[in-house]
Formats: structure tokens, sequence, C-alpha cells
């Protein structure tokens, strides 16, 4: 069953992230279905965060999407290279959004093979939020795009996992933003391939 607009209104962004570990995100590009369950997540917690590209409220070309009333994509460019997929959540004007680090494959592993230049199927198919993004065929092209629509959305199947099982963690890469960076914003099924490291 798809996610309710509903869903992404919360203004818990943390809760959220946490809540969507074992969600399954589907997209449907060219007629073809891929996804899988969300394996890690970190939450961004608008204006005052300062591992947020929204931090102080800041609004540009690309954090505008970050504002709109939650339940859209959001999609940006990395370093130039990768495209990376968050869920933009809570009402609008708030700017908070959820990165997808790492899901755990089920449909369509062919097509994100290809997608990914990958003959053989390795855990790094779909490990980190560039790699998340290649494989489902994300781009900037949706970005903005509704999470209730048919090209991107996200389902409960009713997988869920028990705290013990969820690693509740500094997020990567953001040591720009001090003391923020040290926040307990990332989570992770612990012990699972597709997690990007460090997966301890």
């Amino acid at each position: 069953m798809k996610l309710p607009s509903s869903y992404y209104h919360s203004t818990d962004v943390v809760t959220l992230s946490r809540d969507l570990i074992g969600k399954y995100l589907f997209t449907c590009i060219d007629g073809i279905l891929t996804g899988g369950y969300i394996v890690e997540t970190e939450a961004y917690n608008g204006a005052i965060d300062k591992a947020s590209h929204a931090y102080g409220n800041r609004l540009t070309p690309r954090t505008k999407t970050m504002f709109m009333q939650g339940g859209v994509a959001y999609v940006y460019l990395c370093y130039g290279i990768h495209e990376m997929f968050n869920i933009v959540v809570a009402e609008e004007g708030t700017p908070h959004a959820i990165l997808v680090r790492a899901v755990h494959p089920t449909e369509g592993l062919e097509t994100m093979q290809s997608r990914r230049n990958m003959p053989v199927l390795k855990p790094t198919i779909t490990m980190g939020p560039g790699s998340v993004a290649k494989a489902l065929g994300v781009s900037r092209a949706i970005n903005a795009f509704d999470l209730t629509g048919d090209t991107i959305w996200i389902e409960d199947r009713g997988l869920s996992f028990p705290d013990e099982e969820i690693a509740v963690v500094p997020r990567v890469g953001v040591d720009y933003a001090g003391e923020d960076a040290l926040l307990p914003y990332r989570f992770y099924l612990k012990g699972n391939q597709y997690v990007s490291k460090p997966n301890k």
C-alpha cells in the first residue's frame, strides 16, 4: 500500500527517518518497475540543521523543493556527479528532508544492473545514495515529483524491524556542520549488506 500524503506531513523528520527503514521505495521509469526496501536513511532537520542545504532558511533555486509540502522528491547533484534522492517532509515552508542512503533491492534487478553497468550483482548496486538513485533511474528530471504518483513512490508492505536491529549514529560526510555533524540522525539496518560504510 502506498504511503498516503499525510504520512509525509509530520514535522518530526528524525522519527520519520527511523520509520522509513523497511518501507519499499519504487520507481516506474519508461514503464520499468525497480525498487526494494529502504535500509539506510539520514534526517536533515531544516533551517536549524547546519548540515542541511536549507540551513538558516536558505532559499535557492536548488533548495526551493525542500520548502514544498512534504511528500515530494528532492533530487540534487552532488560533487557534479551523483544525483541524490531525498524525501521532503513536514508542512510547506518547513524544509525538512530525508536522504535515502541504501536500499535492499527486490524488483527489477536486471534493469538496475544495466543502469549501474554491473554485469554481476554486487551489494554496491544500491549502496550509498548515488548508487540508489542511479539504480532506480532517479534523476533531477523527477525533482519535485509527488511521492504518491506513478513515477516514484513508497509503500508499506508490513516489513518492520525492532529497535535493537537499527543503528542510530551520526551522519556521513557532513563534517562542515560542526557540532551538528555529531547528531544521531543516521539510521540503518544492522548487518545488511547494502548499507553504505561504515556499517559497524
